[in-house]
């Protein structure tokens, strides 16, 4: 969780605004590629990449 509140503080200093979708898109897919793995729906998500 350090780097987070590191990335967040480095995007509040610097104004770089434009990169929190990027960050979030990326977490989202991790999130989902990780619970997705071990279930039943890995299947069908894996047909989404």
């Amino acid at each position: 969780m350090d780097f987070l509140k590191d990335l967040w503080s480095f995007m509040k200093e610097r104004k770089k605004w434009w990169l929190l979708p990027m960050v979030i898109v990326l977490l989202l897919i991790g999130v989902l590629l990780v619970f997705g793995s071990g279930s039943a729906l890995a299947p069908f998500i894996y047909t989404l990449f």
